[in-house]
C-alpha cells in the first residue's frame, strides 16, 4: 500500500467513525460515536492529551438525578430527599465539576459549561439540604414566622432559573442527535414542573404533589438518557461488541452526510 493512500486510510480511522463504521483499535483508541459530550459538529481526538471526560460527567450527573427524581417520585414513600446530600456533594458535584474543568482542557466549551454548572447545581442543593448545616431553611422558615412557604417560593425560584439556563443549553442541541436533544429536553422539563410544583403550592399550602412527581418523572428520564450518553462515550471495538445508537436528527451534519452516502 502505497504511502499517500495510508494516510488516507489511517484519517478515516479518526473522523469517520460511527455505527458502521471499521476501527483499527491497534493503531488508535477512539471514544465511541455520539459520547463527545459536544452537540456541534465533530472535532477530531487525534491529538487528545486527555481521555474523554464527558462520561464520567454524564454518569455522576445521572445518578444523583436518578436519587432525587425517585424521591421527588415519592418512591417507597420517600418524602425527604436528604440521601441525596452525599451524592451530590461527593458524585454529581465535585465529581462532574472536574468533569467539566476536564472538558475545558479538551477544548469542549458546550461540555464545559454544562457539567460545570450542573456540578455547581448539585452542590448548591446539598448546601441547601443538608440537615443542620448552614441553616437556609431554617433561616427561611424563622423569616416566615414558622411558615414553610418562604422556603418554597425560593427554592421554586431557584429551580426555574436553573429551567432557563438549560432551555439555553437545549437551543445548542438541535443540531445534534436525537439522545442528546431528548436528555435536555427532559431536564428542562423536570426543572420547569418542580418550579412549579414549589410555586403553585395545594391548599394546605404544601408543595402541589402531581407536580413534583411528574417533574422527578423526567428527572428520572433524564438520568436514564444521560447513562445511555454514557455508555456511548466509554463502549467501543476495544471493550464492546456493538456501538450504541444515538441516532442523528436528519438535519444535522452527520445526518446530511449519512443521507449523501447512502
Amino acid at each position: 500500500m502505497s504511502y499517500a493512500n495510508d494516510e488516507e486510510q489511517r484519517r478515516s480511522y479518526h473522523v469517520g467513525f460511527g455505527p458502521l463504521a471499521h476501527v483499527n483499535t491497534a493503531e488508535t483508541q477512539l471514544p465511541a460515536f455520539g459520547g463527545e459530550m459536544q452537540p456541534g459538529l465533530y472535532r477530531s481526538v487525534k491529538h487528545r492529551k486527555i481521555a474523554n471526560p464527558a462520561p464520567l460527567g454524564l454518569c455522576a450527573f445521572a445518578l444523583t438525578t436518578f436519587i432525587l427524581g425517585l424521591a421527588n417520585m415519592q418512591a417507597r414513600d420517600i418524602t425527604e430527599p436528604n440521601i441525596v446530600v452525599g451524592s451530590a456533594f461527593a458524585y454529581g458535584g465535585l465529581v462532574q465539576l472536574l468533569a467539566g474543568m476536564w472538558e475545558m482542557a479538551a477544548g469542549n466549551t458546550f461540555g464545559a459549561t454544562a457539567l460545570s454548572s450542573y456540578g455547581g447545581f448539585w452542590i448548591s442543593m446539598a448546601i441547601v439540604f443538608t440537615p443542620g448545616g448552614f441553616s437556609i431553611q431554617k433561616s427561611l422558615i424563622e423569616a416566615d414566622n414558622g411558615g414553610m412557604g418562604m422556603f418554597y417560593d425560593s427554592l421554586g425560584l431557584f429551580l426555574m432559573g436553573w429551567f432557563i439556563f438549560t432551555f439555553l443549553l437545549l437551543t445548542c442541541t438541535v443540531k445534534s442527535t436525537v439522545t442528546f436533544f431528548s436528555l435536555f429536553l427532559s431536564l428542562d422539563l423536570a426543572f420547569l414542573l418542580l418550579g412549579i410544583g414549589y410555586i403553585r403550592r395545594d391548599a394546605m399550602d404544601a408543595p402541589n404533589t402531581p407536580i413534583i412527581k411528574a417533574g422527578g418523572f423526567f428527572a428520572l428520564l433524564a438520568a436514564f438518557l444521560a447513562w445511555y450518553i454514557a455508555l456511548a462515550g466509554i463502549a467501543d471495538d476495544s471493550n464492546s461488541f456493538f456501538i450504541i445508537p444515538v441516532f442523528h436528527f436528519p438535519w444535522s451534519e452527520k445526518g446530511r452526510k449519512g443521507k449523501k452516502n447512502a
